[in-house]
C-alpha cells in the first residue's frame, strides 16, 4: 500500500473514531450548564432551550432554583418575564398586518394613533406625518425614552404602582423635546413599542395582546404557556413564574407590578421552550409566510450616526462562535437568537440580571458544539 495513502487512511479512520466517540450534543450542553452554574451560583438559575428540528433536537434544561433559597431545583418548563424579547412579537404582529394588506411600514403614524395620543405627541413637538411605522420599529423615530434612571428610581420607591400606557408615554414627553427628525439617530426607546401596541389596537379593534395571540397563532404554534400577566389569565397548566432579580438594585420581579414593562416594550411571560419555538417558527416563515414581507424585518433604517446600530425592526444582529444570528434580549436576562446557517434557535434565561452576561457563554458554547 502506498505510504501516503496509508497515512491518509489512518487520518480518516482516526477522525471517524473521534466523531463516533464524541458525546451527544445534549450531553455536552448538560456539561456546559453544570460548569457555568458551578462557577456562577449567584446567577440563581439558568434556563435554556435549543430548537433545531433539522437535527431532531428540541432540548430544554435548567440549573439552579426558581427563587433565592428555594429548596426545589429549577425546572425548564417554568415561565419567566421575557421583557424586551416581546418587541420581536410586536414587530411580527405588525408584519402580519402588512401581509394582510392592512398596514404599510411607510405609513405616517399620525392617523394610526388615537386622538389623545396624537394630540399629546403633537404638543410635544413631534411631526407625526414624518414619523413612519418603520421608524417606531427601528427606534429611529427621535422619540425619547421614559425608561431612564429617573424611571428606575421611581420604580424602586414605589414597586407596586400600577402603570398605564398613557402614563408611560406622558413620561416620555416629559423627558424633553424630540432627539431629532425621524431617521436622524438610533435611540432605543420602549415608547416606540407602546405606540405600536396602540396602532395594533387601532387596526384590529382588539386589545393588542389579543390581536398578537390571534395574528401570530399561539395555539397553532404550540405556545401553550405564553401570556401577558395581568392582561391575560395564566394558562391553567402553566407553572408559577420564577423570580428574577436585579440584586444590585434590591429588585425581585415578584415585588414589582408587571405594568412597569407591559404594553409592548415588554410584557410576555413564557418558558424558554416557547420563546425558542417562536423564534424558530418566525424565521422559517411559518408565522409571516410571505417571504418578501418577513424579510422586511431585516431592514436597517439609515441614520446620521457614525456607526451602525445593528438593530433592524424589532431584532438585533448577534455573532456567537463565528455564527451570525438574529434575535433580541430582555431586561431581566433573557435572550433568543436564531442562527440561519445552523437552522437553530436558542433561548437563554439568566435569573439574576447582574449575571446576564452568562447568556453569551451559553450561546457560544451551544453554537460551537454544533459546528
Amino acid at each position: 500500500m502506498n505510504i501516503r495513502f496509508f497515512l491518509a487512511w489512518l487520518g480518516v479512520l482516526a477522525l471517524s473514531t473521534c466523531r463516533q466517540a464524541a458525546p451527544p450534543l445534549e450531553a455536552r450542553w448538560d456539561a456546559l450548564l453544570d460548569s457555568l452554574y458551578a462557577a456562577h451560583p449567584a446567577a440563581v438559575g439558568i434556563m435554556v432551550h435549543v430548537e433545531s428540528p433539522a437535527r431532531g433536537i428540541s432540548w430544554s434544561a435548567a440549573r439552579g432554583h426558581a427563587a433565592k433559597g428555594a429548596p426545589a431545583p429549577l425546572t425548564p418548563d417554568q415561565p419567566a418575564l421575557i421583557a424586551s424579547n416581546t418587541k420581536t412579537y410586536v414587530s411580527a404582529t405588525i408584519l402580519r398586518l402588512v401581509e394582510m394588506g392592512k398596514l404599510s411600514l411607510e405609513l405616517p403614524i399620525g392617523p394610526l394613533l388615537g386622538d389623545y395620543t396624537r394630540y399629546q405627541f403633537q404638543q410635544g413637538g413631534y411631526d407625526l406625518q414624518a414619523i413612519q411605522v418603520q421608524h417606531l420599529l427601528s427606534h429611529t423615530s427621535g422619540i425619547r425614552d421614559y425608561a431612564n434612571q429617573a424611571y428606575i428610581d421611581r420604580l424602586s420607591a414605589d414597586k407596586r404602582h400600577r402603570w398605564t400606557r398613557d402614563e408611560q408615554l406622558a413620561l416620555s414627553l416629559e423627558t424633553g423635546p424630540p432627539l431629532g427628525g425621524p431617521g436622524h439617530t438610533f435611540s432605543y426607546a420602549d415608547a416606540n413599542y407602546l405606540l405600536l401596541s396602540e396602532i395594533i389596537e387601532g387596526q384590529t379593534g382588539q386589545p393588542f395582546y389579543t390581536a398578537m395571540r390571534e395574528l401570530l397563532g399561539y395555539e397553532a404554534l404550540g405556545l401553550r404557556d405564553t401570556w401577558m400577566p395581568t392582561l391575560e389569565d395564566k394558562p391553567a397548566a402553566t407553572p408559577p413564574l420564577v423570580h428574577q432579580y436585579w440584586t444590585s438594585h434590591d429588585w425581585d420581579s415578584h415585588d414589582l407590578d408587571v405594568s412597569f414593562d407591559l404594553y409592548g416594550g415588554g410584557g410576555i411571560a413564557c418558558p424558554p421552550r416557547d420563546l425558542a419555538t417562536f423564534a424558530y417558527r418566525l424565521f422559517t416563515y411559518e408565522i409571516v409566510r410571505d417571504t418578501a414581507v418577513l424579510d422586511l424585518i431585516f431592514t436597517e433604517i439609515p441614520t446620521e450616526d457614525p456607526e451602525s446600530s445593528r438593530y433592524f425592526l424589532g431584532l438585533s444582529a448577534y455573532e456567537y462562535a463565528g455564527q451570525v444570528g438574529y434575535g433580541h434580549g430582555g431586561f431581566w436576562g433573557t435572550e433568543a437568537v436564531y442562527f440561519p446557517e445552523l437552522r437553530t434557535a436558542i433561548a437563554t434565561y439568566i435569573l439574576e440580571k447582574d449575571a446576564r452576561e452568562l447568556r453569551v457563554a451559553v450561546a457560544e458554547g451551544v453554537v460551537r458544539s454544533m459546528e
